[in-house]
């Protein structure tokens, strides 16, 4: 089973108010000592997963630069990172390869640099096509600067373009994410991804949210209702134009699906590297089903080598791990095949889950198939609980919330 690989770059020119990631603004001086100890973690990829106590793939059909903003790297720093993985691993031809890029990073060299890595993939984190709700979270990019970088890519050849929106920022309306919609469906991006606004501890505008104060434009902040009405519209009009739903947050042309974020949902093993990285691989001992392990979120402590948590998966976290993913897409877990790999009685423990959720409206159920209705969506982290310990739901979150 090929190998997705996974890269951190917690680097960009501002800090939105919303983020909740392990990403901050840092000096350039910075950028040079993450970069040398992303690239010797790469070559010792095959002693970490040893040291982890993980099976390790050589041929990777998935390469995902994230952050952060990858692209306020040096071109040099940024083919040297995927000189590194191309040096450990096989990288097949048809590889799917993506960076996320801010808009108004994306200069002729840089594309010029991407395409020498062989990136056939953009993110754009847009958020919003309204000038005034970007400016608001600390977005430097205009919607103009988004769209002459679309045309840019196209003309580059880079057709397999992402946008990601938000649902939920300050001064948004339902009039103004309307705007955002259409000019994201105008641009024909064949990939969206729509999150709606997290509201914790993690984020200044998610703890201003918290304390009811005004800083960051939280008091502009549109009510749950609101975000909710967002995000179904945004479900309706995307459909319309053939981006179809196909797991909670992220809608496709067909053909267009995010090959790497399909590994997490699936459980196809991974490697992280950089800050606040996650990985699973399947285990080497027959006692545990997989293993996975995380570097540490503080720059810092990663710089100067600390230690990766490890966590064991049993058969039992292995078979609630394939409901919280799988009920995640839109095409839901198939019972059938859980039984064949896990025994029907293991399966037989949920059947009453299983029930109450469908008479709650949560799930529908199609012979062996079971996946979550629009309200179930809408309501997802409570069904995820009745399969999952409340700890274990918190970790896959931060886990899976890329």
């Amino acid at each position: 089973m090929a190998l997705g690989i996974y890269i951190s770059v917690p680097f960009c020119r501002t800090k939105c108010s919303y983020c909740n990631f392990a990403s901050d603004v840092f000096s350039r001086t910075a950028f040079e000592r993450y970069v040398e100890r992303v690239c010797a973690d790469i070559g010792n990829a095959e002693h970490i997963a040893e040291e982890m106590g993980g099976n390790i793939e050589r041929v990777v059909d998935s390469i995902y630069l994230g952050g952060g903003t990858p692209t306020v790297l040096e071109a040099g720093q940024l083919e040297r990172i995927f000189a590194a993985v191309r040096a450990e691993f096989e990288v097949g031809p048809d590889a799917e390869v993506t960076v996320e890029c801010a808009p108004g990073t994306l200069t002729p060299a840089v594309i010029e640099s991407l395409l020498r890595c062989g990136v056939n993939r953009l993110s754009l984190g847009v958020q919003s096509f309204v000038d005034a709700e970007a400016a608001a979270v600390g977005r430097l990019h205009k919607r103009a600067t988004v769209v002459e970088e679309i045309a840019r890519l196209r003309a580059a050849g880079i057709a397999n373009i992402n946008v990601d929106l938000i649902a939920g920022l300050p001064h948004q309306s339902a009039e103004s994410w309307d705007v955002s919609l259409a000019e994201t469906i105008a641009t024909g991006a064949p990939h969206v991804s729509v999150y709606m606004l997290e509201v914790d501890e993690d984020s200044r505008l998610g703890r201003e949210l918290i304390a009811g104060g005004t800083r960051y434009h939280a008091h502009f902040v549109p009510d749950e209702d609101a975000v909710v009405d967002f995000y179904l519209a945004a479900c309706e009009k995307l459909e319309a134009v053939g981006v179809v739903q196909y797991e909670i947050s992220n809608f496709a042309r067909a053909g267009f699906e995010s090959r790497h974020n399909l590994k997490y949902w699936t459980r196809h093993p991974y490697l992280g590297f950089g800050v606040d990285a996650h990985s699973m691989l399947v285990s080497a001992s027959l006692d545990t089903e997989a293993v996975r392990f995380a570097t540490t979120d503080a720059l810092e402590q990663f710089v100067g080598g600390a230690r990766l948590q490890r966590t064991a998966v049993s058969r039992q976290s292995a078979l609630e791990e394939n409901f919280f993913l799988g009920l995640r897409l839109v095409r839901g877990v198939n019972l059938t095949a859980l039984s064949a790999s896990f025994g029907e009685e293991a399966i037989g423990n949920f059947t009453g889950t299983v029930a109450e959720l469908v008479k709650d409206g949560l799930l529908q159920q199609d012979a062996s198939l079971i996946r979550l209705t629009s309200r179930g969506r809408l309501l997802s982290n409570g069904v995820f609980e009745r399969f999952l310990s409340p700890a274990e739901v918190l970790a896959s979150e931060r886990r899976f919330a890329k």
